[in-house]
């Protein structure tokens, strides 16, 4: 029963974060490829703001978060999606830079490892019940 619920948490969590995902690609790639801005900062912004929306979807949705430490709560949420950031341009750059990879694919890649990440910090401490 545990395992069942976990699993559908998972899915609903990507299903998050596929919202997530094109905010996160969305403003990457304006910033990026239109306003010219370097790589490693629009991701920064892509990811910011995608963390933000994810954040709000999974207190309402995966979560059902009741907690009246909303402050908190997205502090925890945000603390555990900065050291994601830091994965994810850890990864972006070893794929990208150093292996000479595609930079969107790297980035896919990037943000499979991330996810797991973020679930699963903020399964055991931002959500935990």
């Amino acid at each position: 029963m545990i395992e069942q619920v976990l699993i559908f948490k998972f899915l609903k969590f990507c299903t998050v974060g596929l919202s997530g995902l094109v905010i996160d690609f969305g403003a990457t790639w304006i910033l990026k490829e239109k306003v010219k801005i370097y790589r490693y900062l629009a991701n920064t912004c892509g990811f910011i703001l995608a963390a933000s929306s994810n954040y709000l979807l999974n207190r309402v949705w995966t979560f059902e978060s009741q907690s009246k430490q909303i402050g908190a709560e997205y502090i925890s949420f945000f603390a555990i999606a900065l050291v994601g950031l830091g994965i994810n341009n850890l990864v972006l750059w070893f794929l990208s830079d150093k292996m000479k990879y595609n930079f969107y694919l790297s980035k896919i890649f990037a943000t499979g490892v991330v996810t797991l990440w973020n679930f699963g910090m903020n399964f055991v401490f931002t959500f935990a019940k």
